[in-house]
């Protein structure tokens, strides 16, 4: 009886120290029972998390308690049960006085805190206000305080919400106790906002008769003498007498505000049969609360999982004659970025967004989904297109709307973002076409968010260090060079951390910079690079044929260092490839400190982190690094990101992308990515380069075939003319075709026709495609009608990614280089053999002896033809395959070998699209795109 109320509870074991909780107790019994159903909900938390865990080994429920004021009674006990159950607590102290904005300044960043999964208030009852409470997100709103989840509660929807763990004490101690509240008057007194709604509801549920008051209510005295149960929801006044109570009423003290830690004053507790206790409400409660968090981890840890997608789809009204692609996008009005974001399942702190329709996913969502089971992966590629295309982005896109919006299967599409030089110059957009592209369309040919611009800026910042660095070695000293590598600023000297790791490079174990000999300061100063073999060129993401060949240079302020050099289109910078290429923030950084820029003056690699711009390209390439996601048309996700030309890259969309995409999926859904030109470079690249890089395996291949290029190819007119083909020309037809089935031994692949003249073409072509191997092939009307025209091939590629795949890549890395590239040439563009020029010869030697000879192949050649001659239709046989230069991308992670003349920077055409393209000045629309 004369146990203190102030005394701190224990709850770390249960059982021998009961009698050592805060309890003014007459019947030891009652204690024990009290604690036996406190550990009954403790035990029953403890082993649902563990089923949990079972399966996600790594998952730990985080409670986040925000306290505004010194007592820390309820967090004690909150810890200590916590501990119990296996659960994290983190505790946010604010001053007691701090204001409404702080309070929701600390919820709002818990609410975005994808490590907490439940939130707990302990302030004051005056810092209580709606906008407190319903800062709480109300999936983490374990206390039941949120307008939704009191609603819900309201509703009848208890299932689907958090019930105040304070109101679910009072019952189950009024129901475990044998206390009957059907029929019964129930009063609640001084008790406000969620629990006083809470208790309401949930007493009103078994049957009893609710009435609520507050303690200077004139009525007081007469509703307690009606009452047989009474709930305190605050401490009791001195001047309310203990006789208004009438004898036999069972009366429960909520008096202990669950929310502030701060204990009620006055000796009621709780009457059951003649037995007193205090403080059990709160206890319980406290226990509850646990319940909820284990309730709140199942229910996010069941969101992770793989769902089917509550997609909101856009409907189409396809009109024919079907208008241009930039009217097509026009009529259709996309979804809000943020709403498709939630649809697929990412967070809000894991988009950040860019205007209303497109936005950027953090790589933070490939640690929370890397228990994921990922999806089936499919490749879209094509046979050797006419200059005009085959069509893959509009199948890729085609195919994704016909999987979501038609077969409500998650799916993906991950295509490459397209060079502003295509764009102003011949061939148009990579958004698709017709009723099939990405939205909207000059959003996504133009600009997007930016990642090429930072591309160019990351590319010329290096080019320009590697001239700057050869113009101060020419005219330094080496300790005048050495001292303004390493300046003294405020009488310190030291290394930046890439000057440390360029000592470690040159083998000098010392962090001094006045340690150095006059050896090692000329060692550290001089990269010595030959300026005669610089293979790093600027960039722009304009086509200039002007820029070809330069001379860099020319005015006096360069002291007569001068050289050739040339600039690049943007998108065939090797930072491209590495962006494409990379599968994390180190990685990246990694590979662009690993680029070779040239050889020094002793036939050995200088590369970017030996020019110490290591870390200012990553900076530069922080966000570029997070893929873009947009929509198609008909309202289904798309990720684009990164555009390596396919002619000297591997012209594939990044590994980033397909990788976050097949964990959105799930495991029944698909990703479908696109690979640049023919099968002959996009999909051998992306088999043999890309596939390594990432791990990836696809499950299916999707092979574009149009009548239009395969007239062309059987030896047919040009493009511009359509005619029904002769048998002669189907019979050349067939050969190609089977050529590019046989590129890769894939039991899964599918061959689809679009866009074609009769249905007797259509026949023969499908038929065709079985004969030479195809698991199937289908036409599909995706660019006339969307998603709807490709629900016969979505099918197809369902079935056939079922199947499974025998996947295999063409050779192994650790042959030389040499045979490498002979293997390509033989067993894919059907070559007798290679000739390589002497210059070929002598950088191949050169790569081999600096330890580079291990790496892929990356192919430059003409994507017009098998061979390496353009105009060389069909299926060239016995041809002798000319390789004129032989280049290195060390940071991406490729050789590649140059089949001919390529160009690296492309020209305007005598008429370029920029003539039909403008903008409206009063709508700011932008017009004439395509």
């Amino acid at each position: 009886p004369g146990t203190s109320r102030k005394s701190r509870c224990r709850l770390g074991s249960w059982g021998e120290n009961v009698l050592d909780q805060s309890f003014l107790v007459i019947n030891k019994d009652c204690v024990l029972s009290f604690l036996s159903q406190c550990r009954e909900v403790i035990q029953n938390s403890k082993e649902v998390l563990s089923l949990l865990q079972e399966k996600n080994p790594t998952f730990k429920p985080v409670l986040a308690i925000i306290q505004a004021g010194d007592d820390n009674l309820m967090q004690e006990i909150n810890q200590n049960l916590a501990e119990e159950a296996g659960l994290n607590i983190t505790h946010i102290c604010l001053p007691p006085d701090s204001s409404e904005a702080e309070i929701i300044d600390e919820i709002l960043k818990i609410n975005e805190d994808t490590r907490v999964h439940g939130l707990a208030l302990q302030i004051s009852e005056n810092s209580f206000s709606n906008k407190v409470l319903n800062a709480l997100k109300p999936e983490k709103d374990v206390d039941g305080v949120t307008d939704i989840n009191l609603g819900r509660l309201v509703r009848g929807d208890a299932h689907e919400c958090y019930v105040s763990p304070v109101a679910r004490a009072v019952i189950e101690l009024l129901e475990k106790s044998g206390v009957n509240l059907d029929g019964k008057k129930m009063l609640v007194i001084g008790a406000h906002g969620s629990l006083e709604a809470a208790l309401q509801c949930l007493f009103q549920r078994r049957g009893s008769m609710t009435m609520s008051s507050q303690w200077k209510t004139p009525q007081l005295q007469s509703k307690l003498h009606e009452a047989d149960i009474v709930v305190l929801g605050s401490p009791k006044p001195e001047e309310i007498p203990l006789s208004w109570i009438q004898p036999g009423t069972t009366v429960l003290n909520c008096s202990h505000d669950f929310l502030s830690g701060k204990l009620g004053c006055g000796s009621l507790g709780v009457h059951f049969n003649g037995l007193i206790a205090e403080d059990d409400v709160s206890l319980l409660a406290a226990a509850l609360r646990i319940q909820n968090m284990v309730s709140s981890g199942r229910r996010w840890l069941r969101e992770q999982q793989h769902t089917r997608w509550r997609l909101h789809c856009l409907k189409l009204q396809p009109l024919s004659p079907v208008p241009s692609d930039l009217e097509i996008s026009r009529a259709q009005t996309p979804k809000a970025v943020e709403v498709l974001a939630k649809e697929i399942g990412l967070l809000a702190d894991e988009i950040e967004i860019y205007g209303k329709s497109k936005a950027k996913v953090r790589l933070s969502l490939l640690e929370r989904l890397k228990d994921q089971a990922d999806g089936k992966y499919v490749l879209v590629a094509g046979i050797t297109p006419t200059p005009l295309g085959e069509g893959k982005s509009t199948v890729t896109v085609g195919l994704v709307q016909a999987l979501t919006a038609h077969l409500n299967i998650n799916s993906f599409a991950c295509l490459r973002q397209p060079s502003q030089g295509p764009t102003f110059g011949v061939k148009g957009g990579a958004a698709g076409g017709g009723y099939a592209q990405v939205i909207p369309m000059e959003e996504f040919n133009l600009h997007l968010t930016g990642d090429i611009h930072a591309i160019t800026a990351a590319n010329n910042l290096l080019a320009a260090a590697i001239d700057t660095r050869i113009l101060h070695e020419n005219t330094q000293t080496d300790k005048a060079l050495y001292n303004r590598l390493v300046p003294s600023v405020n009488g310190v000297r030291e290394f930046s951390s890439i000057q440390l790791a360029r000592l470690k490079k040159l083998g000098i174990n010392k962090t001094d910079p006045n340690a150095l000999t006059e050896e090692e300061i000329g060692k550290f100063a001089r990269l010595n690079i030959d300026p005669s073999t610089i293979t790093w060129q600027r960039v722009l993401d304009t086509n200039d044929r002007f820029l070809r060949k330069i001379t860099i240079g020319q005015a006096p302020t360069e002291k007569g260092y001068s050289r050739q050099a040339q600039f690049d289109i943007a998108v065939a910078s090797e930072i491209m490839a590495v962006l494409a290429l990379t599968d994390s923030l180190v990685d990246m950084k990694e590979r662009l400190g690993r680029m070779v820029v040239a050889s020094d003056k002793n036939g050995q690699p200088v590369t970017a982190e030996d020019l110490g711009v290591t870390g200012a390209l990553t900076v530069l390439m922080k966000d570029a690094i997070k893929p873009n996601l947009m929509q198609t048309l008909e309202g289904t996700p798309v990720f684009v990101h990164a555009g390596p030309f396919a002619n000297i890259a591997h012209g594939n969309s990044s590994v980033l992308a397909d990788k976050i995409a097949l964990k959105l999926v799930g495991e029944e859904g698909f990703v479908v990515t696109e690979a640049g030109f023919g099968a002959d470079i996009g999909m051998e690249k992306f088999f043999n380069i890309k596939c390594r890089a990432s791990g990836l395996v696809p499950n299916a291949v999707v092979l574009v075939a149009t009548v239009r290029a395969l007239k062309m190819h059987g030896g047919g007119p040009g493009v511009s003319l359509l005619l029904p083909s002769s048998k002669h020309t189907f019979l050349k037809i067939s050969l190609s075709l089977k050529t590019s089935l046989n590129e890769y031994r894939c039991k899964t692949t599918n061959v689809f026709i679009t866009r074609t003249d009769t249905r007797a073409e259509i026949d023969l072509v499908c038929e065709l495609a079985k004969r030479a191997g195809a698991f199937d092939a289908v036409p599909c009307y995706h660019w006339s009608i969307g998603g709807k025209g490709s629900v016969e091939l979505a099918r197809a590629v369902r079935d056939a990614a079922n199947k499974g795949s025998r996947f295999r890549f063409l050779y192994d890395v650790q042959l030389p280089i040499v045979e490498k590239i002979r293997t390509i040439a033989q067993a894919v563009y059907g070559a007798r053999d290679i000739e390589l020029s002497p210059e070929a010869q002598s950088k191949i030697d050169r790569y081999t002896q600096q330890g580079f000879g291990n790496l892929p192949i990356c192919m430059a050649k003409t994507h017009l033809s098998l061979s390496h001659q353009p105009d060389k239709k069909g299926v060239p046989r016995d041809f002798i395959l000319p390789i004129s230069d032989v280049r290195a991308s060390i940071g991406a992670g490729f050789i590649y070998p140059l089949v001919g003349t390529m160009s690296t920077m492309p020209g305007l055409p005598t008429r370029p699209c920029f003539y039909d393209i403008d903008l409206d000045t009063e709508t700011e629309q932008v017009k004439g795109l395509f």
